[in-house]
């Protein structure tokens, strides 16, 4: 008799990410879907990031390629995105604040350096715990981060350039933006969104309302709005170098290196967040599980390729997943397939790119702002929760007016102490101390004749569940409330953690009834919770015949103490 064959095991570290010739035809039609997609997407990004246009298109071409390659996802696209660009666009313009001559460079080093942070987040296995911040600080970053790009594209939506100082300087410049906008340009930004928001869904099967606004834009520019009010020409893209990019080895300045280090950081941080909440939605849609360190590893390779050869910083993009999802795509296979098109377009077609107008990709990338912005929880936040609420408004104004790290760091903290407050308040019901056998502990008959018999002078001291440090000023104040009693039994019997911070309120427990005479007993700790207090030395300050017995014996044997 032979035994049925094993499934086969899935391999603990497979270089590729998951490449199948089982579903070619589906994942060449979402390749193509998806490279259509990003190809207005890139040239948005890229021209809005300050880099170029040249710099959008070969980050979506090089991120997706290595990310499909070697990423956790197999149906995950990756391509410049809105957040990563508006991290990028304060990047690019601080650095070349600080440096004209080479800015650039060092924001493209950033780009790999924020690379080789993923890569570092992957190898020890941060991926599962990337996404675990709070909603509500999650939604008001990428809400202010949809703020920040709708703001910055404000003056190339008016038809002028972006003002310097970032959002504060577009703030302040926008009344004369307004008073010198220029109308040729204000039309056809106004048409691109008009193309976004009005596209039927019956189009939108045959084609991308983003081409579509790509193209009905340039058209119009180039008849019927040629020239402009006043002979002023449109704004274009311009030139974008023909062939396959030249490598760009990394550069650095001392003065900067810091600020290169954080900005790594952070970018490489927003890349991950980006990622694996889009691979999330991949696998809720395919049914599948994600590799979330594996994923990290290829999006680092793939900002480093990119930054390598002059492309802005990318991450996983839920609009282009979810597209090649639908029309078919399910394997690496897609992703690769949309990475080549793309620079195939690329290649072939920069000449025809040159004449898009800078207004069209305003349109463009403001849209996708106003789509990042959590305009659902917004509604509805201060319904739930009203501290949630308040975290998230804090958090979209810090992401906006001040800097996107402290945005986080203060969101994540006050979360935080507010989400232990209120476990530390729960759990503080844990701790119970009872003297009588008619109290609300959960005991045994023959151990509440116990404590009745002790008439008031033996008090059970129980701990339950979780004991986390804010669990120890329970500890200490229901310690503090006991009476005129003469043996103490600390019960640790259902104690499933006990922290650093509640072990030391035990011990200083411990400690007070010892100096003031009373029998004192320790039982029911086991595994993790009785290491800790060995380690602490509370044993040593007990005989064992105090601690290694039961919590019926401890009762027995206070009850013949005080006898």
């Amino acid at each position: 008799m032979t035994s049925a064959p094993s499934p086969p095991q899935r391999p603990a570290l497979r270089l590729l990410n998951h490449i199948s010739t089982n579903n070619i035809k589906g994942d060449l039609f979402g390749g193509v879907t998806a490279a259509v997609i990003a190809l207005p997407m890139a040239l948005a990004f890229g021209v809005a990031s300050g880099a170029g246009a040249a710099a959008g298109l070969w980050g979506a071409v090089l991120v997706g390629l290595f990310a499909a390659l070697f990423g956790g996802t197999p149906s995950l696209i990756s391509e410049p995105t809105g957040p990563m660009t508006v991290v990028m666009t304060a990047v690019i313009a601080s650095l070349t604040a600080a440096d004209p001559e080479n800015g650039l460079a060092m924001a493209f080093t950033v780009v790999m350096l924020a690379g080789v942070f993923q890569i570092v987040f992957g190898f020890l296995k941060l991926g599962r715990y990337v996404t675990q911040m709070p909603y509500t600080v999650i939604s008001g970053f990428m809400s202010g981060i949809g703020l920040i790009l709708i703001i910055l594209q404000l003056g190339p939506f008016l038809g002028q350039a972006i003002p310097k100082g970032g959002v504060m300087g577009t703030l302040s410049a926008l009344p004369q933006l307004l008073q010198n906008a220029r109308q040729p340009e204000v039309v056809l930004a106004l048409i691109t969104l008009a193309i976004l928001w009005f596209t039927p869904a019956a189009i939108k099967k045959i084609a991308p309302p983003q081409l579509i606004a790509l193209i009905a834009g340039t058209v119009l520019s180039l008849t019927l709005l040629s020239g402009g009010a006043g002979g002023e020409e449109i704004r274009r893209i311009g030139e974008i170098a023909s062939g396959f990019p030249q490598l760009r080895m990394p550069y650095f300045e001392l003065s900067q290196a810091s600020k290169m280090l954080i900005d790594a950081a952070v970018l490489g941080m927003l890349g991950c967040i980006d990622a694996l909440l889009t691979a999330v939605v991949a696998d809720s849609i395919t049914r599948t599980e994600h590799d979330s360190n594996k994923e990290l590893i290829g999006q680092g390779l793939g900002n480093i390729a990119s930054g390598l050869f002059g492309g802005i910083a990318g991450a996983g993009a839920t609009m282009g997943t979810v597209v090649n999802i639908q029309a078919g795509g399910r394997s690496a296979l897609s992703g690769i397939s949309r990475a080549l098109i793309l620079m195939v377009v690329i290649l072939a077609f920069t000449g025809v790119a040159a004449q898009i107008p800078q207004a069209v990709l305003a349109g463009i990338a403001l849209k996708v702002g106003v789509d990042i912005v959590d305009w659902g929880f917004l509604k509805r936040a201060h319904r739930i929760s009203i501290s949630g609420a308040l975290i998230m408004y804090l958090v979209i104004a810090l992401t906006v007016l001040v800097d996107l790290i402290a945005a986080v760091g203060i969101g994540v903290f006050i979360a935080n102490i507010l989400t232990i407050d209120k476990m530390s308040s729960l759990q503080s019901k844990s701790v119970k101390s009872i003297s009588t056998g008619d109290g609300d502990l959960m005991l045994p008959d023959d151990e509440k004749a116990l404590l009745d018999q002790g008439k008031g002078k033996v008090l059970l001291f129980q701990l339950n569940g979780a004991m986390i440090f804010g669990v120890a000023k329970a500890i200490g104040r229901e310690h503090n409330a006991i009476g005129d009693v003469k043996a103490v039994v600390f019960d640790l019997t259902e104690v499933s953690h006990l922290g650093v911070t509640a072990a030391l309120a035990v011990e200083n427990a411990v400690e007070e009834a010892i100096e003031k005479g009373r029998e004192v007993f320790v039982v029911g700790a086991n595994g993790t919770t009785q290491r800790r207090l060995e380690k602490l030395g509370l044993y040593k300050k007990l005989t064992p015949d105090r601690t290694n017995l039961s919590r019926r014996d401890a009762l027995q044997r206070s009850v013949a103490a005080i006898g």
